[in-house]
């Protein structure tokens, strides 16, 4: 990589860090990135099953696992007849009204909501409300 292209990608990842320190709620995270829980902030585990108690192992097996995040801007329902008109700089109404926050999916569950962030051109979502492991719970099994 090119000496350029590396002050740039360092440029870029300084105006991310500003912007993730402006909000209120902090997180520790370690040397790679990954959040680092202390014991009041990881569940219990049951010990049936597994071959020890702490629950900290438990959780770093997990922290590895690529899942599908996505923000979710609205949602329509149409026609595949409207779909066939469609063409550049068709607009397509989505149900969401304008300021509402944005919802965040993890493999298609809502986990919270956020509202965008533009830094340096680049899209972002800060998170402003966090859905309860009670409330996703309650949502998956209405489902």
């Amino acid at each position: 990589m090119s000496t350029e292209t590396t002050n740039m990608n360092d440029a870029v990842s300084d105006d991310w860090a500003q912007a993730l320190e402006e909000q209120s709620a902090t997180v520790s995270v370690n040397d790679d990135g990954a959040p680092v829980f202390d014991s009041a902030t990881v569940p219990p585990t049951s010990s049936a099953g597994s071959a020890h108690n702490n629950p900290m192992q438990d959780i770093q097996m997990v922290l590895d696992i690529p899942v599908q995040l996505s923000v979710e801007l609205g949602r329509t329902r149409v026609p595949i007849k409207y779909i066939l008109q469609l063409a550049q700089g068709s607009i397509v109404e989505l149900d969401a009204l304008a300021g509402e926050p944005m919802d965040v999916l993890i493999n298609g569950y809502l986990i919270a909501q956020g509202e965008v962030v533009v830094v340096n051109d680049k899209f972002g979502i800060r998170l402003t409300d966090i859905v309860t492991p009670s409330e996703r719970m309650r949502r998956v099994s209405r489902t």
